[in-house]
């Protein structure tokens, strides 16, 4: 069986090694999503559960390129069976969710689809209202693919992002940054423009194996589907997994707003007695931390003119140059990544590894940079 992982373009290589490591799946990325072997439906249910780098999780029913969309999909629909996810019920809705420049909209895919799959059962009626199955179309180009949606929401926003920073960062882009830093379960990793926390909550998600949808139990649309899951006990099952975290966290900010604002969010999270907070000016770090004692700086530095960021810059750097280890790493994500570079080479940081990733139409940089000559 085949599942999909829609995912924000720039992080399907973090989402397939996740998705590799919860489910041990042969995953195959494609842009902007990534597709994936599955043995059991409770691998798709986990996936809802715990995967912090997917907007959506479907079982896939089939996918295919188009030229003129609409024939090509009645062709597609017209090869495929339902019975075995319609079957008795007569409730069903379709949702479609299209990224790039098409001739039609995702209302004409949703109706349109949604008169084929009826078409397919004569004398049947069918209630739009409610729904008991979501057909799911994901349309990236000219690429389009069509399944079972077993997640019934957006998997990257987040519940806990209530205290919001104005350049708050998604939790999906948040927890690529933290992978791509290299942070391990047991490392001391630093954010020390906290704003409102993501980056750290995202941390401590896996560092502590805590559900990232922990509090979304209920709103899963698995739940709604007969495939043979005793849902009580496999939440149970997943939830024992939880532990302490070893990890050392911390979530920095100069401004007691923004701290405040971390600690909230973490609580309504679940894991804010996975992270230390405080108030620290980003002058202070050697004197809160010791010559090369931290293993990853996971930051998402400040941009705005507002401030002034030949200073900031100069300043992170130096304090990076004291306290990360020799073989740590600094991970930042930003939309002016040539002045960060800049300010990194000046204290002998050089780039590891870098990326593209998209937030919307906007498109960010992930950077990780190590000390040169280690």
């Amino acid at each position: 069986m085949k599942g999909l992982a829609i995912t924000s373009r720039g992080i399907e290589g973090t989402a397939a090694i996740e998705i590799k490591g919860l489910i041990n799946a042969n995953c195959k990325q494609e842009t902007g999503c990534v597709i994936f072997d599955f043995r059991d439906f409770k691998d798709l249910c986990l996936l809802c559960y715990k995967c912090q780098s997917a907007d959506r999780i479907a079982y896939l029913l089939g996918s295919f390129e188009f030229e003129d969309f609409f024939e090509d999909f009645r062709k597609f629909i017209d090869k495929l069976k339902f019975d075995k996810w319609i079957g008795e019920s007569k409730k069903f809705r379709v949702e479609c969710i299209r990224e790039g420049k098409h001739d039609f909209n995702s209302v004409n895919v949703e109706g349109k689809a949604a008169g084929l799959i009826q078409g397919k059962f004569k004398n049947k009626k069918f209630d739009m209202k409610s729904h008991v199955i979501i057909f799911l179309v994901y349309i990236f180009d000219n690429k389009c693919y069509f399944g079972v949606d077993f997640s019934g929401f957006e998997l990257n926003k987040r519940a806990y992002k209530i205290f919001l920073h104005s350049n708050s960062l998604r939790g999906t882009i948040a927890y690529a940054l933290v992978k791509e830093s290299g942070f391990g379960k047991d490392d001391v990793a630093l954010d020390p423009f906290s704003r409102d926390g993501v980056v750290a909550i995202e941390a401590a998600f896996y560092a502590a194996g805590f559900p990232v949808n922990y509090y979304k139990k209920g709103k899963f649309a698995f739940l709604r589907l007969r495939i043979g899951v005793d849902f009580e006990e496999f939440f149970e099952g997943v939830d024992k997994s939880i532990k302490k975290s070893k990890a050392e966290i911390y979530s920095y900010d100069h401004l007691f707003k923004y701290v405040d604002y971390s600690r909230k969010n973490a609580k309504i999270a679940g894991v804010d007695k996975h992270i230390n907070f405080s108030r620290v000016e980003l002058e202070w770090l050697d004197i809160k931390f010791s010559k090369e004692s931290v293993d990853r700086i996971i930051t998402n530095p400040p941009t705005s003119k507002n401030a002034n960021l030949e200073k900031v810059y100069g300043e992170f750097f130096y304090q990076c140059d004291y306290i990360l280890k020799n073989n740590g790493t600094v991970a930042i994500v930003s939309r002016i990544p040539d002045f960060v570079k800049k300010h990194a080479e000046k204290r002998d940081f050089a780039v590891h590894r870098e990326k593209d990733v998209w937030s919307g139409e906007q498109v960010l940089k992930i950077m990780v940079f190590k000390k040169k000559n280690i």
